[in-house]
Order: structure tokens, then C-alpha cells, then sequence
């Protein structure tokens, strides 16, 4: 609950992948098959590149790093094949489901703003996140560029009619961190397989199960990084 007085936020604006549902490892396995297909290993230095990655970047790491293959038949091929696992289902990051709910009764409206392509987006709202009432879903095909640039949350505040600066992006990524920031938005990093630098206007915790209205309530821009 948030606390008496406490203003909330005029809009959450959530990442999808590793942030409410558990599907960076999937991402992880997919990349790792595709670079095992062009000869190459993933390993920890691969993954700045891959994690909190929009497809046609993590490919043309793969096409970089392996000496072979066309980006767009690497970024096909990472997008099926990610889109196929994440068709068997994927599971909630703990916490997820009811701090969706107490933004619903609260009326504050939330949206979702993901690097994923449109089909893994519409795969995860229609299964994990089904009956959700996002008030939009913007995809990487959605906008001209997408993470790690502002693009995506600026178009989501715009499209909400609300200033970046009212509101609270949701990220786990160090991309997703930097994209929602460079818009204007206030961040609560919820760190899933990278971590994400402290910075002004990064607020921090551990899980989605630590965070409730009163939280958001105290990511206002400005105030520093907290945990």
C-alpha cells in the first residue's frame, strides 16, 4: 500500500522480458544455439550484447563475433526460435501478478514497453500475462529504434498523454535502465541476469516482491539512486 500523502506515480511503464516474466535465460539458450550454429560460444562477454538486447543487435554481435552468416537470417532465426520457446509458456517473476493488480485498483495506469518483437510480446500477453489490463503494449517494432534508445518510453508517455518525467519505468537490464533514463523517466532496476550501474534517478530492489504503491510513490526524479 502507499503510504498517506504519498503521490503516485501518474504511470508505470514495465519491461517484459526478465522483468515480469522470466524469459532472459530463454533468450540466453536461443542465442547461445544460433552462435553454436555459426561456431561461436557464448560466454560472460557476450552477454552485454545479448541480454536486454533487441533481436537485429544480439545478431549482428553474433554475425560480428562469429566471422560468418547474414544478420537477417540470424535475426530470423534468433526470432523464431526464441518465439517458439516462449510459445511453451514462461513463468512470472515473483511478485509480478500482484503489483499488476495493485496498480489496477489503484487506477494508475500501466503499460508495457518491450525489445521483444511484436509476435513474442503478443505470445506473453495472450499466455503468462493474460487478463493483465495494460493500457498498451509497445514492441520493438513499434518504434524506429528501439532499446537502448529513448524512443520506446517516449512514445509510451506520449501515447499515455502524461510527461516521461511523471512516470516510473519497471527495468532489469542495464539497456532497458538506459533507454527508460535518456526519456525522462524515473527507474526502479529490478536486476535479473546483469547488473544494472547505481546512477541519479535509479532506484533499486531485489525483487518485484519487495515493491508495492508506496514504493513507486518514492521513485520521483532526482532523488538518487536508493536501495
Amino acid at each position: 500500500m502507499s503510504p498517506p500523502g504519498a503521490v503516485l506515480p501518474e504511470a508505470v511503464l514495465f519491461d517484459m522480458d526478465g522483468t515480469l516474466v522470466d524469459t532472459e535465460v530463454l533468450w540466453w539458450e536461443t542465442a547461445d544455439e544460433v552462435a553454436a550454429g555459426l561456431g561461436h560460444r557464448l560466454t560472460d562477454a557476450d552477454a552485454p550484447q545479448v541480454v536486454g538486447r533487441a533481436v537485429a543487435d544480439t545478431a549482428a554481435h553474433l554475425v560480428t563475433v562469429s566471422g560468418g552468416g547474414c544478420a537477417e537470417t540470424v535475426a530470423a532465426e534468433l526470432a523464431g526460435s526464441f518465439f517458439r520457446r516462449v510459445e511453451a509458456g514462461v513463468p512470472l517473476r515473483p511478485g509480478a501478478r500482484r503489483l499488476l493488480a495493485e496498480l489496477e485498483g489503484a487506477r494508475v495506469p500501466f503499460a508495457l514497453v518491450s525489445a521483444s518483437p511484436r509476435a513474442v510480446v503478443d505470445s506473453v500477453v495472450a499466455g503468462s500475462l493474460a487478463g493483465v489490463g495494460f493500457a498498451f503494449t509497445l514492441s520493438a517494432d513499434d518504434t524506429v529504434r528501439t532499446k537502448p534508445h529513448p524512443d520506446p518510453y517516449r512514445a509510451a508517455a506520449e501515447r499515455l498523454g502524461v510527461g516521461p518525467g511523471a512516470c516510473v519505468a519497471v527495468e532489469d537490464s542495464p539497456d532497458g535502465s538506459a533507454s527508460a533514463q535518456a526519456a525522462g523517466c524515473a527507474v526502479l532496476v529490478v536486476p535479473s541476469l546483469l547488473p544494472v550501474e547505481p546512477a541519479d534517478g535509479r532506484y533499486f530492489a531485489d525483487s518485484l516482491e519487495e515493491v508495492d504503491l508506496g514504493v513507486l510513490s518514492g521513485c520521483a526524479p532526482g532523488r538518487g539512486p536508493h536501495r
